[in-house]
C-alpha cells in the first residue's frame, strides 16, 4: 500500500468514525459521546479510534464541525442559489424549518451543543460560539442584502432582525418535536410573513 492509498482510507475511516459519531450525538448529545461504545458501534478498537483522534475532546470537536459543515450544506448553500433580498430570505428560513426534519434523531446537534455547554468554558464552548456568531453574520448579511434591494425598510436594523429570525426558527425546532413538525411549519411560515410585512417599505404594508 502506498502512501497517497494510505492517506485515502486513513481519511474515510475517519470520516465514517466521524458520521456513526455524529448520529450518536444527535441522540445522546455531544456528552453522550464515549469512546468505547462508538469503538465498538463501528466495529474497531478503542487504540483505532484513538488513532484518528487524540482524546474524546478531539472527537466531539470534529463531530461539531461535521454539524457545522452539514448545516451549511442544508441551510445555506440552497438559499445563495436564490437572488438577494427578501426571496434568499425565505429561502435560508425554509431550509432551516426544513433542517429539523432532517437531524437524526429528530434533534438539532447545533442547538443541543449550545445548551450542553453554555456555562462551561473550554474549546467546545469556544467553538460552538464560534460558529453561532459566523452563523448570526450571514443572516445578518442576508437582511442587508434585503435592504439594499429595496424589499425592506432602509431603517431596518439587520441585527435586531436577525435576532427575531432566529427566535423564529428556535420556536419552529421547539415545537416540532412537541406538537409535530407539519405544525409548526406552518406557523413558522405565517409568523414569517408577518415579520417580513412588519420591514418592508411604508408603501408596502
Amino acid at each position: 500500500m502506498n502512501a497517497l492509498t494510505a492517506t485515502s482510507k486513513g481519511a474515510a475511516t475517519r470520516e465514517a468514525i466521524i458520521d456513526r459519531a455524529y448520529g450518536i450525538a444527535c441522540a445522546a448529545g455531544l456528552e453522550g459521546l464515549s469512546i468505547g461504545p462508538l469503538a465498538q458501534a463501528v466495529g474497531m478498537s478503542k487504540s483505532g479510534v484513538f488513532a484518528h483522534f487524540g482524546s474524546r475532546e478531539d472527537l466531539q470537536l470534529a463531530v461539531l464541525d461535521a454539524a457545522g459543515e452539514r448545516f451549511v450544506a442544508h441551510v445555506l448553500r440552497p438559499a445563495l442559489a436564490q437572488p438577494r433580498g427578501v426571496a434568499r430570505l425565505r429561502g435560508v428560513l425554509e431550509a432551516w424549518f426544513d433542517w429539523v426534519r432532517q437531524s437524526e434523531g429528530g434533534g438539532c446537534l447545533l442547538l443541543s451543543a449550545a445548551s450542553e455547554y453554555d456555562d462551561r468554558p473550554g474549546p467546545l464552548r469556544d467553538r460552538i460560539v464560534e460558529n453561532e456568531l459566523r452563523w448570526r453574520q450571514e443572516i445578518v448579511r442576508a437582511v442587508s442584502l434585503a435592504v439594499e434591494t429595496g424589499e425592506l425598510a432602509s431603517d431596518t436594523d439587520p441585527t435586531l432582525m436577525a435576532f427575531e429570525l432566529y427566535a423564529l426558527a428556535l420556536t419552529v425546532h421547539h415545537d416540532a418535536g412537541l406538537f409535530g413538525f407539519d405544525l409548526a411549519v406552518e406557523r413558522g411560515r405565517r409568523s414569517l410573513e408577518r415579520l417580513l410585512r412588519s420591514y418592508a417599505p411604508t408603501t408596502n404594508r
